[in-house]
């Protein structure tokens, strides 16, 4: 998000592929047999597009005279619409996808959960909800926002311009390009996102749609969601000076935003706002982060943190491990005496930096319920 600093690295999105050996072999590059074979394998193993997301529709009539391919869900509640396009994708079909958007965006919930009663054959859209994601659907946070994405074996130039313009004013759309490649053993298929994931999905959460719309610049200060729980300990967090997420890059990835000195406030999810400080450094990896221990010295945090799990299952998978922010508090309070108003602000995206009144009011409603915000 370029309001808050952040900017997403390039990645290829044309490679070839060899087989290793002391002769090695180059690949040839195919085609798939048509659009139904990639959206069967999508729906096979949705860990194709992103193993963050859950599939709740497949081929929904928009009422504009054409079917969305796909349809899934983040864990923010964000709706996220995939289009498929086995050949060249021209800058009409960015235009179809942002239509299909504007026919997305208008879904009530009970809409939603039908769509995925047909896509399950009949199945429970919280239910499946909370087995995914391991927290109840929150039904107002349902479709507050969306993205869109597009799946093609060929980008160009045109469309690629649009959709880093589209993004870049927090128009969240994106492209996961892919490429077949043909060997002895079958056929073989590649995927690369044309801009980071993480960029796409801070995109979709500065304007959410219960704010009617509305938008304003961004005041500075980021919002940070802090999941207390069995994974991880608010207490720990308080004494030892920091904040972190993990289990995916879902979760994760929206730390990489957060810079040293910028002001956070931190709100753990069902109890309420807990905390005010400021960043010291960037995220580090579990495996890598050191605390100081009961001598002084550094040692492991994994070896100090005893109240959370915080992914120690996941502490060699990159993707999935805990990573940590440290932070200079400001002032926090115990998660029992959390601030929890009617009306203040909340996100399930680890890190956010909202451009919406209602966050500017609740920044100036915590400053009075933390008076240390500024030391």
């Amino acid at each position: 998000m370029h309001g808050a600093g952040f900017i997403a690295p390039t990645v290829p999105i044309r490679h070839s592929i060899w087989h290793v050996g002391a002769q090695p072999r180059r690949l040839a590059e195919a085609l798939l047999p048509s659009e139904a074979l990639l959206e069967q394998m999508i729906v096979a193993d949705p860990a194709i597009l992103s193993d963050q997301w859950m599939l709740i529709g497949r081929q929904e009539d928009t009422g504009y005279g054409g079917r969305i391919d796909l349809l899934a869900l983040a864990p923010d509640g964000a709706l996220i619409l995939i289009e498929l396009k086995r050949g060249r994708t021209p800058r009409e079909v960015v235009a179809q996808a942002l239509d299909y958007a504007t026919w997305a965006e208008a879904l009530a919930a009970e809409e939603i959960a039908a769509i995925f009663t047909r896509f399950s054959s009949g199945g429970s859209l919280s239910d499946a909800f909370r087995a995914r994601f391991g927290f109840d659907l929150d039904e107002a946070t349902l479709n507050q926002t969306h993205q869109v994405v597009i799946v093609a074996a060929v980008l160009d130039a045109s469309s690629e311009r649009i959709v880093c313009y589209l993004n870049k004013r927090d128009i969240p759309i994106n492209v996961l390009c892919f490429q077949v490649f043909d060997s002895a053993a079958g056929q073989f298929l590649s995927r690369a996102w044309l801009l980071d994931p993480v960029e796409t999905q801070v995109a979709a959460s500065v304007a959410p749609r219960s704010t009617g719309g509305e938008r304003e610049d961004w005041n500075g200060e980021y919002y940070v969601s802090f999941g207390h729980s069995g994974s991880r300990s608010w207490a720990e967090a308080r004494r030892y000076n920091f904040v972190c997420a993990g289990g995916g890059s879902w979760y994760s990835g929206t730390l990489r935003l957060l810079k040293p000195g910028d002001r956070i406030w931190v709100k753990a999810p069902q109890y309420g706002f807990v905390g005010v400080g400021r960043v010291r450094g960037g995220p580090i990896r579990a495996a890598e982060f050191m605390l100081p221990g009961p001598d002084g010295r550094d040692m492991p945090a994994m070896s100090l943190l005893v109240e959370g799990t915080y992914h120690r299952e996941f502490i060699d998978d990159p993707d999935r491990s805990e990573y940590f922010v440290p932070v200079d508090w400001l002032e926090t309070v115990p998660i029992e005496n959390a601030v929890d108003e009617v009306g203040l602000f909340g996100n399930q995206n680890t890190v956010c930096a909202p451009k919406t009144p209602k966050w500017r009011q609740t920044v100036e409603r915590l400053k009075l319920a933390f008076p240390g915000w500024d030391r």
